[in-house]
């Protein structure tokens, strides 16, 4: 984990999962607070290290890998925590995230672990969508949604901290089929990124970019292709196959090799945010045939 400066105000905690820092008038606000307490306390000793002031949190998500250090951040520190309306009622709740996974019965225990579940952690206010201040620091929460429900982006001294609205080329690599709850809002948000003046923008996982249109560009066009070769296989039969078929032969087509449940669940979010989104083009349906769900064409 390194602090890396963007603007004259404006770091970041660059690593696996980006966490930002801003300065002003002697007070620090953190971006995001890392997967668990060794991330936050690795923040924590750089800052001290540089004599640099903590006294606020965002959080922009609620996804374990950006909330997780928040539990420890508020229990030692006592840091105030501000969050989106729903992404904090699931930060509050954090077996929410493994419920939902599990198509809303209690999870099985394999989906508990701190990747999923990040320690739940009472969250202080409410971010609005527009413009905030919280101390010296006046900045812009963007709506941001799609990788989930209510994430914002935040736009401060210039520098667009955008969360999970778009990876980096490495991550991108990485995953190969993004973890999304909703493609259209994805495509949506994706957009909106190429309209934001602003000096430059560093996602929750990948570089700060001072031109990263060709980054937005690139994630559209993965979305749009994940998109197109899921439909293709859709189309491959008139009578349409089972939902677990599809998710079969789509991590096959894309060669995915799935090696524990929370990850098929994971992909299996992706690919119902795809097949929604195709629903609503009506370029297939969903039916039920002999007590299982079936894909098929229009």
């Amino acid at each position: 984990m390194k602090l890396q400066n963007l603007a004259e105000h404006c770091y970041a905690f660059t690593g696996s999962v980006t966490i930002g820092y801003c300065i002003k008038e002697g007070k620090g606000l953190l971006i995001d607070s890392g997967l668990d307490d060794s991330a936050m306390k690795k923040v924590i000793k750089i800052l001290s290290n540089e004599g640099l002031p903590l006294d606020y949190c965002v959080i922009t998500h609620a996804h374990a890998d950006h909330f997780g250090g928040a539990h420890f951040l508020k229990k030692k520190h006592g840091t105030p925590l501000v969050a989106p309306k729903l992404e904090k009622a699931i930060m509050e709740n954090s077996i929410l995230e493994p419920i939902y996974l599990f198509n809303g019965a209690n999870p099985i225990n394999d989906l508990r672990n701190k990747f999923l579940e990040g320690q739940s952690v009472v969250i202080d206010d409410e971010l609005k969508i527009g413009v905030n201040s919280i101390g010296p620091f006046t900045f812009e929460a963007i709506d941001l949604p799609g990788h989930s429900y209510g994430q914002v982006g935040l736009l401060i001294e210039d520098v667009l901290y955008a969360a999970d609205s778009y990876f980096g080329r490495d991550t991108l690599e990485k995953h190969v089929i993004p973890f999304i709850i909703d493609a259209d809002q994805t495509l949506d948000s994706l957009e909106k990124l190429l309209h934001i003046p602003c000096k430059g923008a560093i996602p929750g996982h990948g570089d700060y970019e001072e031109n990263f249109v060709n980054t937005v560009h690139e994630n559209i066009d993965l979305h749009e292709e994940r998109m197109k070769s899921l439909l293709t296989l859709v189309n491959d039969s008139e009578v349409g196959f089972t939902f677990e078929k599809i998710i079969k032969e789509y991590l096959n087509v894309h060669k995915i090799t799935v090696s524990n449940v929370g990850q098929w669940l994971l992909f299996r979010t992706s690919v119902t945010a795809y097949l929604t989104s195709l629903e609503r083009k009506k370029l297939l349906s969903f039916t039920i045939r002999n007590n299982e769900l079936i894909i098929k064409p229009h």
